[in-house]
């Protein structure tokens, strides 16, 4: 096997509960749950809660007297801080491979090359160390001659302690099949909840059934990704590598709020918010978009409420990626669809029909660039000193939005803010000589 077509894939064990517990030591043993927006439902969960088999994704208020009887702290989000560990972690993955592409804040891919087979395995046990040394995560390695394969590999690498969290799949079919029979049909990248009931009425019951099974059926019954899922578990390399995220054909900012809202004003403010962070997002990919929508929404479990889902659609006189004018479209929209007499819990904006912002073609007269400085300074001091450190009016003061999501058991954000830093404190211990201190 050349090792230059090798793929490692490295993957935080339980993100947010780690992030979380590399500043608290202290909780290293304790079931612990991070929670969603609002403390609303579990989004990360310690190995000691899953073996308690409470799943993924699920509200919180149903498993409270489970939490009370084991003990399982939860904690709110704290987005600031798994953000900055992610960059960490990916930036100590350079040092490893500069070919590298992100799949998501605990996920990254690295083509690995110049390294002997018989080292392979080695090479993934630094990975993790050097992780672990340098930021306090803990990580698995799986590696192989694809991107499923990788994937595969890392999954065993979490799952079967024998590995050491570490997983090197060859493309022989000695080295899969063991691993492919051990694994559901669901635990295929790509696979899971959507393909595998269809894929077990079929008697494909486990990832070897899936690699032994047509390519050509596949791609008739399921689309040509599941051909080349089973092309990849066979060592055929087919999903390229992107060193480089593609640009996003939409970009969506919403958010549900800590309690209902019911005046303009609020949720203008929150719309405000959405739109600069939209429109951030816009611009650091290069994009304008031609159009912006605008939605609020109440609270569909609260029967009780009156009930109200509008949306909103303004087109822009040309492709924009300012914010201002962004803004000046949302609050548009967002009168237009406001209806007074409803408790509203949630705002969002999509920035839609989106274009690479250096081919849009020049008017006769050149391109008006009238607030593009402002914009960019603007940009420049919310990246050095953090989110909404500059912004709109309309948007408010964050110490007054009493809108704003509920996160009553957030940590610190050790990592971003000047006075939230974790303290260390030293204690000198002197060491006794005998004899020393025995007179008076």
């Amino acid at each position: 096997m050349n090792a230059h077509h090798l793929i490692a894939l490295i993957d935080v064990n339980n993100m947010y509960v780690s992030c979380e517990r590399v500043f608290r030591p202290d909780l290293a043993r304790t079931p612990m749950v991070v929670l969603s927006n609002n403390d609303g439902c579990v989004i990360s969960r310690s190995s000691e809660v899953k073996a308690l088999g409470v799943p993924m994704g699920v509200p919180w208020f149903k498993i409270r007297d489970l939490a009370k009887a084991h003990r399982i702290l939860a904690l709110s989000s704290n987005y600031d801080l798994y953000g900055d560990m992610s960059d960490r972690f990916i930036t100590a993955l350079r040092n490893f491979s500069p070919t590298q592409e992100v799949y998501s804040i605990d996920e990254c891919f690295l083509a690995v090359g110049d390294v002997p087979e018989s080292s392979i395995v080695a090479l993934g046990r630094d990975i993790r160390q050097t992780i672990q040394q340098w930021i306090g995560l803990p990580v698995c390695v799986g590696i192989g001659p694809t991107k499923t394969l990788a994937k595969l590999a890392n999954h065993a690498a979490k799952k079967q302690e024998s590995r050491q969290g570490v997983c090197f799949l060859k493309s022989s079919d000695d080295a899969i099949t063991p691993i492919a029979q051990a694994f559901p049909v669901r635990d295929v990248w790509g696979v899971g909840d959507r393909y595998s009931e269809r894929l077990t009425s079929l008697g494909l019951q486990t990832i070897e059934d899936l690699r032994q099974w047509s390519p050509d059926l596949a791609r008739q019954h399921f689309g040509v990704n599941l051909a080349r899922t089973i092309w990849e578990l066979r060592g055929a390399a087919c999903f390229k590598f992107q060193e480089t995220p593609e640009d996003k054909k939409q970009i969506t900012s919403s958010r549900s709020f800590g309690c209902a809202v019911t005046r303009l004003e609020h949720l203008m403010e929150a719309v405000t918010l959405h739109v600069t962070r939209g429109s951030e997002k816009l611009r650091s990919q290069g994009s304008v978009a031609r159009a912006i929508q605008v939605f609020i929404m109440t609270n569909r479990h609260r029967t009780q409420d009156l009930q109200y889902y509008p949306g909103v659609t303004i087109s822009l006189d040309s492709p924009s990626d300012d914010t201002r004018r962004l803004m000046q479209a949302a609050a548009e929209g967002l009168r237009r669809i406001y209806r007074p007499g409803f408790r509203y819990i949630k705002a969002g904006i999509n920035l839609v029909d989106l274009t690479r912002k250096d081919l849009q073609p020049t008017p006769l007269w050149g391109m008006p660039r009238t607030g593009e400085s402002l914009i960019s300074v603007m940009d420049a001091l919310n990246d050095r000193f953090g989110s909404g450190t500059v912004g709109l009016g309309t948007m408010g003061l964050s110490q007054e939005r009493n809108w704003s999501m509920k996160r009553e058991n957030k940590t610190p954000s050790y990592t971003t803010e000047w006075d939230e830093l974790r303290c260390v404190f030293a204690t000198r211990h002197k060491k006794r000589i005998p004899g020393l201190w025995d007179h008076n």
